[in-house]
């Protein structure tokens, strides 16, 4: 007779099946095998470049530049929408905002605000992603792999919500955060023994800790559920297309991973609608481009 400790790695990998079926609608390939056809790059974007417009207004900017899918903020840098569509939408009233613009929920990023506010609504409108933030880098002398451990640990009542509203959380790599170096990527992995638990990468601060995306991406792998096209630059040069950072072997390395999120152009301090609008679909251009290359390789 098998122990439960035996038994658990075929259990977990039924539920963390069912958890990315939830956040994506596509059963993962199993982990060992190569993908039967070429990898397909699905693209969202984030609702806090249109900070300014109301959330009916950005859905509507998204969707018509070609994007699947959206990633709605909270009150981040000012963003109103996800607390609007809390208090004015609900969860109905959002599935048929998204419905009417014919685009998925990518995700709510809940920075400001936190999961736990969020979590009812983001389960009323379908489940799915909330990415957030870690918590303070270890100190010298820390323990990085005891520290990763008491915060995964302290999660729990986050992830009790997150089974129970049909969502997974994703945790974000930040400059000064415990998830950043390439170090803490593994740590965050080795440790992580929960099915709605991952996450989310932002290469903007990674190239900051001067660590190789690529290889970030592949210590992540299935535990990787959302990826920020995000370059270290100022201003709009933060987007794919516009700086100087080939994307093409972040995608490649996503490919080779078979990568089931969205890829997400992201930048922070916004210009005006219209400036945004063009800017997005030179980065849109651009990653398709570059998808195109890294696949045929």
């Amino acid at each position: 007779m098998k122990t439960e400790r035996e038994n658990l790695p075929r259990r977990r990998d039924v539920l963390a099946a069912g958890a990315f079926a939830a956040a994506t609608g596509r059963l993962p390939a199993p982990a060992a095998a190569a993908p039967e056809r070429p990898w397909t790059m699905k693209l969202s974007t984030s609702s806090i470049h249109f900070s300014k417009l109301p959330i009916e207004q950005a859905c509507e900017r998204i969707a018509s530049l070609g994007f699947e899918a959206i990633d709605i903020w909270s009150a981040h840098a000012g963003c109103p929408h996800l607390d609007d569509v809390a208090k004015r939408l609900g969860g109905a009233g959002l599935k048929d905002l998204l419905a009417a613009n014919k685009l998925k929920l990518c995700a709510f990023s809940v920075y400001q605000g936190g999961y736990p506010k969020y979590a009812k609504l983001l389960g009323e409108a379908g489940g799915g992603i909330a990415v957030r933030g870690s918590t303070k880098a270890a100190q010298k002398g820390e323990d990085l792999t005891a520290k990763m451990k008491a915060f995964l640990e302290s999660l729990k009542p986050e992830l009790d919500l997150a089974e129970k509203h049909g969502a997974y959380l994703a945790i974000e790599n930040h400059g000064g955060a415990l998830l950043n170096t390439a170090d803490s990527f593994k740590a965050f992995v080795d440790s992580n023994a929960h099915p709605r638990l991952g996450i989310a990468l932002a290469p903007y601060h990674l190239q900051r800790a001067k660590a190789s995306v690529p290889e970030v991406i592949a210590v992540a792998g299935r535990q990787l559920l959302f990826f920020y096209a995000w370059q270290s630059q100022a201003g709009v040069n933060q987007l794919p297309g516009h700086g100087p950072e080939d994307f093409q072997p972040w995608l490649a390395a996503l490919a080779k991973a078979n990568y089931e999120g969205y890829v997400n152009p992201f930048m922070h301090h916004e210009p005006p609608p219209d400036e945004m609008s063009a800017a997005l679909a030179k980065s849109r251009k651009y990653l398709l481009d570059c998808c195109t290359k890294a696949v045929a390789k």
